[in-house]
């Protein structure tokens, strides 16, 4: 049966339109123009919205997440002073503080996250465990081997990395970044790399 009206409206389209019909196609043509209009004119309205919500949130986290880490290393900070020392863990610590700050700056930027960011935390991090684990009493040396053996695969895995950023430079913003930093904070963990 299908067929049969495929067949049809084959031979209709073919055939020039009646006096009754050309109006009613003229309309038709119109009403499905106008509806292809309408179309792309919501689907650009829900794309700008869309992209728009997307950015805000991007940046409503991002000002949490640097909100979050400046209000964690001043506690950190007036902890120590409150001690009236600061040991080895607590200077790693705000050096995390710092590495995570420089990180979100990073991603502000460029919207790209630094991935050698997150392993030197990583690094640090395992640091801080390494001097707890060498300052507790009852520690074995396989504890020390393996935090020692973590560490050393984070920095072969940032070696990589770095010869693979240099190898095959990136077009992208995050490359120009790394290369010109802007803050202090920025120049002094490129020159850690």
């Amino acid at each position: 049966m299908s067929e049969h009206l495929d067949a049809h409206r084959a031979i209709k389209a073919d055939s020039p339109p009646t006096e009754s019909e050309g109006p009613m196609l003229e309309t038709t043509r119109r009403v499905v123009a106008a509806a292809g209009h309408v179309h792309r004119d919501l689907k650009g309205t829900a794309d700008a919205v869309g992209t728009l919500l997307v950015d805000a949130f991007h940046l409503l986290a991002l000002f949490l997440i640097g909100a979050t880490t400046v209000w964690s290393a001043a506690a950190a900070f007036i902890g120590m002073i409150a001690q009236g020392h600061a040991s080895l863990g607590d200077i790693l610590l705000l050096f995390i503080y710092l590495e995570i700050g420089a990180m979100v700056g990073i991603y502000f930027k460029t919207t790209r996250l630094p991935v050698r960011y997150l392993m030197y935390i990583a690094i640090t991090a395992l640091g801080r465990v390494l001097i707890e684990i060498v300052g507790a009493e009852h520690q074995t040396g396989r504890d020390i081997l393996v935090i020692a053996g973590a560490i050393l695969l984070l920095s072969f895995a940032v070696l990589v990395l770095r010869f693979g950023s240099y190898r095959f430079p990136s077009d992208s913003p995050a490359a120009d970044l790394a290369k010109k930093p802007s803050t202090g904070a920025e120049r002094a963990l490129v020159e850690m790399d």
